[in-house]
């Protein structure tokens, strides 16, 4: 039997003083007299001054049965040692204002904020992250900047919570096409991959992989994409990229006018399909071209075939909870006490 609040047995502490000054000073009560030879020779205790004298005992007990209720004893009914396959993945997604894009549309579909290259990916992602249970996976994001949006959890519940809040920063196009806010047009694919590094350097998992999907030229960041790959093959850490979209002119894109209003534009795209096959090839990862939404389902189904380390882990699926027992009999062992100390005094009615 374990407890899973220990932390409450704490409690015995002042119960145990308030006992200690409870019990002394049932002790001292009495009557003197001056000499005992008067006394009756009956040694017989009346009734109430026996249940003065166990009430105390009996509501100490009540609360000491409370305090093991509180400390939630149980034992586990399925406890055995089980090998699973896991893996620590960082996802490492490109957010810059390209990926507003719409060529990933299925065609005779109409364009929405469901169909952009983003919107595309969560989904994929989510799907991804599903069929993985016994993995470590984090998410960081990259545009003008990178950022971590979930360290590696196996709490993949919360990771894809986190997944639906990722958004696109607004930009903004003239009426040729071009980005006028260049911050949101900004790629750091060096800085991307250098913060999902970072966080797969303590990951317990043997095997670590990084997913890299971007659509974009890097053409900002702290760190270039060649050293962050270099760096990358010296930890052990497989990069599989993931190139999204096409060097197509004029591909239809979501912004916004000078005016704030949003709506479908076109605009050229630019692809460096040579540094994402650069990055792969380095580090003994896959590159992947990615021109639709079936082309992506397919390179995240063979990643997902990716090798895996077998570690041993503790399976506690169900527990027998005992409270219950421990809280029914003080409560009753209370109310006891609460009935003998009124019966003493004569206070029942």
């Amino acid at each position: 039997m374990i407890f899973a609040s220990p932390w409450m047995f704490a409690l015995f502490l002042p119960l145990a003083f308030a006992s200690w000054k409870l019990l002394r000073r049932g002790r001292k009560a009495g009557i003197r007299f001056s000499g005992f030879g008067r006394l009756p020779t009956d040694s017989t205790v009346g009734l109430r001054a026996r249940i003065a004298g166990a009430s105390p005992f009996v509501l100490i007990a009540a609360l000491s049965l409370l305090i093991l209720a509180a400390a939630r004893p149980r034992s586990p009914l399925a406890h055995e040692k089980k090998s699973v396959d896991a893996i620590a993945i960082a996802m490492t997604v490109d957010v810059s204002g390209s990926m507003d894009a719409l060529d990933l549309t299925p065609k005779g579909e109409r364009f929405s904020r469901e169909t952009t290259r983003l919107a595309v990916v969560k989904k994929l992602f989510a799907e991804f992250v599903k069929s993985r249970p016994d993995d470590l996976i984090g998410l960081v994001t990259f545009g003008g900047y990178a950022a971590t949006r979930s360290p590696l959890t196996a709490d993949h519940q919360a990771l894809l919570n986190v997944l639906k809040g990722v958004e696109i920063p607004s930009t903004s196009y003239d009426a040729q096409g071009n980005a006028i806010s260049t911050d949101e047009a900004m790629t750091a694919v060096g800085d991307g991959l250098a913060t999902a590094l970072a966080r797969l350097k303590d990951a317990a998992p043997k095997s670590k992989i990084v997913i890299l999907l971007s659509d974009g030229v890097s053409n900002t960041g702290a760190v270039e994409p060649d050293e962050a790959a270099d760096a990358a093959a010296k930890m052990g850490v497989k990069v599989y990229a993931i190139g999204v979209g096409t060097r197509a002119r004029n591909t239809p894109i979501f912004g916004r006018d000078i005016f704030g209003r949003t709506s479908v534009m076109h605009a050229d795209m630019t692809f460096d399909e040579k540094q994402l096959k650069s990055i792969a090839a380095k580090t003994g990862g896959t590159y992947f071209r990615v021109d639709d939404r079936d082309s992506l389902k397919k390179a995240l189904d063979e990643i997902d075939q990716l090798e895996t380390t077998r570690i041993e882990a503790d399976a506690y699926d169900r527990w027998d909870e005992h409270f219950p027992l421990f809280l029914f009999v003080g409560a009753l062992l209370a109310l006891v006490a609460v009935t003998l100390s009124m019966a003493a005094a004569r206070r029942m009615a």
